[in-house]
């Protein structure tokens, strides 16, 4: 495997590249509709062994591949560095949001998760009229875990194997989280 970073898997030297991590401004985060023009990215992205351990394999038809959920493209820089995800329960008994997301490995610890799902929740919370918002991130993903805290999440239980190994053979925990609107933080910390 290629460790040059800033070349899709599969392309000839000289051919087209990512840019280079260390050039974006990682405050410069923009969250956008999912388009065409993002998809090669977004796919090289969730290919990562990093994103694979938490995602696995990205199916035939990623993005597309879950019409049930809003799926939106972080731009960082103008350059595309991850996927964040909502989805809605509307019931009115019932009724809040969850989200997930992924960043490109290259681009981890630079505050540009925090700032994305500050982003959803906030819109999620005002514009969308939740109260409540959930995510259940599997229990020893450390670096998830710090992003949620610092945006406001607390952990509510572990839900013990609950989710199948990306290899198939196994099960983790995940951690059930969640954040009442008036738990959001305001900070922009990284």
């Amino acid at each position: 495997m290629d460790d040059d970073l800033t070349r899709r898997e599969g392309e000839e030297e000289g051919g087209p590249r990512r840019p280079d991590p260390e050039e974006l401004d990682p405050r410069k985060v923009i969250l956008r509709p999912l388009s065409e023009d993002h998809v090669g990215d977004l796919r090289w992205i969730h290919e990562r062994p990093e994103i694979i351990r938490w995602w696995d394999e990205p199916e035939e038809d990623f993005p597309w591949d879950e019409p049930e959920s809003t799926r939106l493209t972080i731009l960082v820089d103008g350059q595309v560095g991850g996927m964040i995800q909502y989805w809605e329960e509307d019931e009115p008994k019932y009724r809040h949001a969850g989200l997930d997301l992924f960043i490109d490995p290259a681009l981890h610890d630079k505050g540009i998760g925090t700032r994305a799902v500050r982003e959803v929740a906030r819109y999620l919370f005002e514009a969308r009229g939740h109260h409540r918002i959930e995510i259940d991130p599997a229990a020893d993903n450390a670096a998830a875990l710090r992003v949620y805290e610092k945006v406001g999440f607390k952990p509510v239980g572990l839900t013990r194997r609950s989710e199948r190994d990306p290899d198939g053979k196994g099960w983790h925990d995940a951690l059930l989280m969640d954040m009442l609107s008036t738990e959001l933080t305001s900070g922009d910390e990284g």
